[in-house]
């Protein structure tokens, strides 16, 4: 076993470190729609080919699609965020080791009129409570995202359950977070959203930010190798090389350069 683990790490450390004798490679990362609709893989990928020559292909799908494709072994490497379903990913034998990338948070997006009277709050879970209460519109992902998980895990805590209620002000879409935000913004609803996707949001006129700041809104974000032990078709280092890279100083430093309007929209943590 750690023959064969040394085998891989050298193999990736000769793609990233020989250009040239990666000219032809390619890899499918199955990621989040939040690191693609927020501009991050846009940043990233060019620097990561110019010092390996290899191309990544992105399946931008909500994390619980994403996990299902390298589950099929349509993907080489997953990149997600929902950290109990990633670890499970692994335990089962379909992915080699997870690592910490980044992290960022949730915010409670909501209409300027601010039905439910939430603006300016720190709690979370007394924002939900306060919109259930008032009946303001909701519009959740519905999509087994990460984000979507993270929804339902806080509507748990705060001891409600809408989606099983079939509250009439509670909205499933099952689409991704640009999708829920332009929803939201047409029907004068709330909705969690990930700061990376909010921040890059074009369409911001109608919403605001009106919580923010809760612990339990924190977001984190890994990387893991699909197992080449299920799907020999894996391109193992390649896929390794992307991992070591994006958790090297070169990877994290890119990460944190990411910016927009001056302001960090992940921010690094590899161990």
């Amino acid at each position: 076993m750690k023959s064969h683990a040394f085998a891989i790490m050298l193999g990736a450390l000769a793609l990233v470190g020989n250009p040239a004798a990666a000219q032809q490679q390619s890899i499918v990362v199955a990621s989040t729609t939040s690191t693609q609709d927020s501009g991050l893989f846009g940043h990233i990928l060019p620097l990561f080919k110019a010092v390996s020559g290899i191309d990544v292909k992105v399946i931008a799908q909500g994390t619980g699609q994403a996990l299902d494709t390298g589950r099929r072994g349509d993907a080489d490497v997953v990149f997600v965020h929902a950290k109990p379903q990633e670890e499970k990913f692994v335990a089962d034998g379909y992915g080699v080791k997870r690592f910490n990338v980044m992290y960022n948070d949730f915010v409670l997006i909501g209409p300027k009129s601010d039905p439910a009277k939430v603006r300016g709050g720190k709690d979370i879970l007394a924002a939900l409570k306060a919109v259930q209460a008032a009946a303001a519109p909701f519009v959740s992902r519905g999509d087994k995202s990460g984000t979507h998980s993270a929804e339902l895990a806080l509507w748990k805590a705060a001891a409600l359950d809408p989606a099983s209620a079939k509250a009439p002000w509670y909205r499933e879409i099952g689409q991704g977070m640009g999708a829920a935000l332009n929803t939201s913004g047409a029907m004068g609803a709330y909705v969690l959203s990930d700061r990376a996707t909010w921040l890059s949001f074009k369409n911001k006129d109608a919403l605001e930010l009106v919580v923010e700041g809760d612990a339990r809104l924190f977001n984190q974000y890994g990387i893991i190798l699909v197992n080449p032990a299920k799907h020999p078709s894996v391109k193992v280092a390649a896929g390794q090389a992307f991992i070591d890279w994006i958790i090297s100083k070169s990877g994290q430093a890119a990460i944190n350069g990411y910016k927009i309007n001056g302001a960090p929209l992940f921010f690094a943590n590899a161990d």
